[in-house]
């Protein structure tokens, strides 16, 4: 039993989930707080250099009085992503990302109004690979602008790939299409011959 228990905590080690997500898997919890990785045979990614931003959400963000950072509360979106009736993000892989948050491969972006965070995202990186994780608002359009500047930033660094897991209606208006596993894979290839920083 105690190697069993053993075992599950290794798979949350910031060197194992490295090596999973460098894979193309992503860990999710479950309502008993199970946490199992999952690598599905098709996969969403919007194409960094084919997306599309919404126009009236175009108009919102040059009127708006939003600001924007990254990486100085991603602890703090990450645990605001959590804070819903149901997630999938567990009180174990919130201290799971933290360990990973500490070397390097976890960021965010962040919205801020009036001093106050509002919304954003986080994820994980491996090279030129983003793998988006979550994402939330508490003013309306807060998430969606998160995302634009995550798009325009992958761009300016360089990276090869974002990944989303899933289409979603809120996705789709960015762009985001389901590929194969074969083509998710390609896509992997290329981004890990690419040594990029997030900041």
């Amino acid at each position: 039993m105690q190697n069993q228990e053993f075992d599950k905590r290794m798979l949350l080690e910031p060197e194992y989930m490295q090596f999973m997500y460098a894979r193309g898997a992503f860990p999710m919890g479950d309502n008993d707080g199970e946490i199992d990785w999952y690598l599905p045979q098709e996969r969403a990614v919007i194409p960094l250099d084919d997306y599309n931003i919404p126009r009236s959400l175009k108009k919102f963000m040059n009127e708006c009085d939003f600001v924007y950072d990254f990486d100085k509360k991603t602890m703090d979106v990450i645990r605001n992503c959590a804070s819903r009736e149901k997630t999938w993000i567990t009180e174990e892989l919130i201290e799971a990302y933290e360990r990973l948050m500490h070397r390097g491969s976890v960021h965010s972006v962040e919205v801020y109004r009036e001093g106050n965070l509002v919304g954003g995202l986080y994820g994980v990186t491996y090279r030129g690979a983003f793998f988006g994780e979550s994402m939330y608002s508490d003013v309306p359009q807060a998430s969606k602008a998160a995302l634009v500047k995550l798009l325009e930033h992958l761009n300016e660094k360089g990276f090869v790939l974002l990944d989303v897991q899933f289409v979603t209606e809120h996705l789709a208006m960015f762009g985001a299409r389901e590929i194969g596993f074969d083509e998710f894979r390609e896509m992997l290839t290329e981004a890990y011959s690419q040594f990029i920083t997030f900041r």
